[in-house]
């Protein structure tokens, strides 16, 4: 990846394609031409059908003529490819700021720019977030065509939130100045592994370093019900030296300073061939004593500026193109299922995946809710000093 989405704490400077600069005055949203009125119907439209179809939902969003998203790094998930695959779809022009932002960043751009061109008018969360986004009530409901072939246990009944694509927590290794790489969390504790064990982002406001914690927990007797054992994990992590508190970035990766990384296999999978050209051997294992697989949850911002571009955007990452180009980025789209049954998977980027042994299963609403309290509360002691 190289410009890796690390879901770490703060907001990174913009990155706008065609937008206002970071300390411009904000705007207030207001589509022009016939994109107004036809705004203003996508606002309360829950799904393609309630604007006439989709080829009218099309005809609004090109009259708004441009989406802004927050937190998608070209690299991660194969994000570059599905902003440009969407623009020379549709004409659309995609203001794509802050790649480097993490969940929680995304939801504070949500309640702090209301009302402003430049609020993002699409999330792309940890599910834990857009559970309490949408418990708070900023999201919008919709229902994409393909809305019946995503599992119930990834969609929030009246479309609030559904899950998109996802991948295991795994453990990534320079093979070339580590001489045996980690295979589990056990190995993450031995003395070889000193000040080399870095992981993806603050957990309590990264979706991939709180996957990481309950990775943990479930390789250390803990359970969906009890992430404590991780919160205990990484505390000896850090007692024993190993744990290395720089975030994550490829940069951090190619200049050595990490050389191990707890993350997404998706991510760490990225780094591979881009790696390779810099003369690193970049190895992704999906650890045997605590897997843990989880999805990124798509939301509209209910007051989003560009209505009818954020529904199309939906429309677009949900479709089979959408999906197998999170597919070639090495992430497991939530369609998979359905588009490995009816023949439209794109089989060579399935072959990629990194192998996993078992069907994944996922914590409730209320167990992930517990996991974040107790994270909230113990993150900080446990990796303090």
């Amino acid at each position: 990846m190289i410009a890796s989405r690390v879901r770490s704490a703060g907001l990174a400077a913009f990155l706008l394609v065609g937008a206002a600069a970071c300390g411009a005055a904000p705007t207030t949203a207001a589509p022009s031409g016939n994109g107004s009125a036809a705004g203003a119907d996508a606002r309360t439209a829950t799904s393609a059908a309630d604007l006439g179809g989709l080829d009218k939902l099309v005809e609004a969003a090109k009259a708004e003529g441009k989406l802004h998203v927050i937190a998608l790094p070209p690299d991660w998930a194969n994000y570059g490819k599905i902003i440009e695959a969407f623009t020379a779809k549709y004409g659309i022009q995609v203001e794509s700021e802050t790649p480097d932002a993490a969940s929680a960043d995304e939801i504070n751009a949500v309640k702090t720019r209301k009302g402003q061109d430049r609020a993002p008018d699409v999330v792309d969360v940890g599910q834990s977030f857009a559970i309490s986004g949408a418990a708070e009530g900023l999201f919008a409901p919709y229902k994409v065509q393909t809305w019946d072939k995503i599992p119930d246990n990834q969609k929030e009944p009246s479309g609030l939130w559904f899950n998109d694509y996802g991948g295991y927590v795994s453990i990534g290794c320079d093979a070339k100045k580590i001489t045996t790489c980690p295979e589990t969390f056990a190995d993450l504790l031995k003395p070889e592994y000193k000040g080399k064990v870095a992981l993806n982002g603050n957990p309590t406001q990264a979706g991939s370093a709180f996957a990481g914690v309950y990775a943990a927990a479930l390789a250390n007797g803990g359970s969906f019900d009890d992430i404590q054992p991780g919160l205990e994990f990484f505390k000896k992590l850090k007692a024993t030296g190993n744990f290395n508190p720089v975030e994550t970035t490829p940069a951090t990766i190619e200049k050595g300073e990490t050389q191990i990384s707890i993350d997404w296999d998706y991510n760490n999978a990225a780094y591979g061939p881009t790696m390779a050209e810099k003369g690193l051997d970049w190895k992704t294992i999906i650890p045997s004593d605590g897997k843990y697989f989880q999805l990124y949850a798509q939301a509209i911002n209910k007051d989003a500026p560009h209505p009818a571009a954020a529904r199309l955007w939906q429309e677009f990452l949900y479709s089979p193109e959408g999906q197998n180009l999170y597919l070639g980025g090495f992430a497991r789209p939530v369609l998979l299922p359905a588009m490995q049954a009816d023949g439209s998977v794109d089989k060579a980027a399935e072959a990629n995946l990194p192998p996993v042994e078992g069907e994944p299963t996922f914590p409730s609403e209320a167990q992930v809710n517990k996991a974040k309290e107790v994270l909230a509360g113990g993150w900080g002691a446990a990796v303090a000093g």
